[in-house]
């Protein structure tokens, strides 16, 4: 346990590290944490104060426009992570190991998350799954590479899981939630992501775990949450999930302030004298 207090005001004037997330969970300050893929939203979320920025591999979905996570490769995640590294002075940033970089070879992994650490100067990575990538997170930690791990829906498993239903709602597959939450901790996770599982379940591994759970789609129970930016700030129009909570509809907004640029481009309205050289 540490032996620092620590208070949200301690928070917004100090680096967040891994051990500050720790820290926070030992003192009941719940980890506030969003997406981010560059370098000017990632000045706006981390001045707000953001405690934690994920370059998630959703930037597959909300910057390429791809139906799944999948198609992403390792350099288009590096490429953002480059981008959002610019703009943070404050919160912890985790990038995504996207679908191929890791799974089945230890070696592999630990190559992507080096590439990922050396080009892009974020903090850690992030990778799903449970005991079969429990060896992997050890090689990568082997290099003083933090690692933070997921479980639940996993999406870059969607084709396996069929569908994005909420996990772990029965027995078997609960259980299995718990134990692999226990081996991610005790592989060196310094934080677990669980997503769209049930209240209760999230709440109980929360509870069994001494790192941090973040949750989306797990209920309040977590140790902090996570959202898409582009679903919390409304600019994702077609996806309207239970756990997503709208902060702003940016996608109004900004379609009318374009309007409004195009009728004065069109009335000859802008620029104006003032406007002009």
């Amino acid at each position: 346990m540490s032996t620092e207090t620590i208070t949200p005001s301690t928070i917004s004037t100090k680096r967040i590290t891994t051990q500050t997330l720790i820290e926070m969970k030992e003192s009941g300050i719940p980890i506030a944490m969003l997406t981010a893929y560059d370098y000017t939203h990632a000045r706006i979320l981390d001045h707000a104060g953001i405690d934690v920025l994920l370059v998630g591999d959703s930037a597959s979905n909300v910057m390429a426009g791809h139906e799944t996570t999948l198609p992403i490769t390792l350099d288009q995640m590096i490429y953002h992570a480059q981008c959002v590294i610019r703009g943070v002075q404050h919160a912890l940033v985790t990038v995504d190991l996207p679908f191929g970089s890791y799974q089945g070879d230890s070696k592999r992994a630990l190559q992507s998350a080096i590439r990922v650490m050396k080009e892009s100067g974020a903090h850690s990575v992030k990778l799903e799954g449970g005991e079969a990538v429990a060896p992997t997170i050890e090689r990568i930690l082997s290099a003083g590479i933090p690692v933070m791990g997921h479980l639940g829906l996993t999406p870059q498993s969607i084709y396996r899981f069929g569908t994005y239903r909420a996990r772990a709602k029965d027995k078997k597959e609960a259980d299995q939630l718990l134990n692999d939450a226990l081996l991610l901790q005790k592989a060196g996770c310094f934080a677990i992501v669980l997503e769209k599982i049930p209240a209760a379940l999230a709440k109980e591994v929360t509870e069994m775990l001494r790192i941090p759970t973040i949750g989306i789609g797990a209920g309040p129970g977590c140790d902090g949450q996570v959202l898409v930016t582009h679903d919390a700030l409304g600019l994702t129009k077609d996806f309207n999930p239970r756990f997503v909570r709208h902060y702003a509809e940016l996608s109004d907004l900004m379609t009318d302030a374009i309007k409004a640029y195009v009728n004065d481009v069109r009335m000859r309205d802008f620029p104006n004298e003032s406007e002009s050289y």
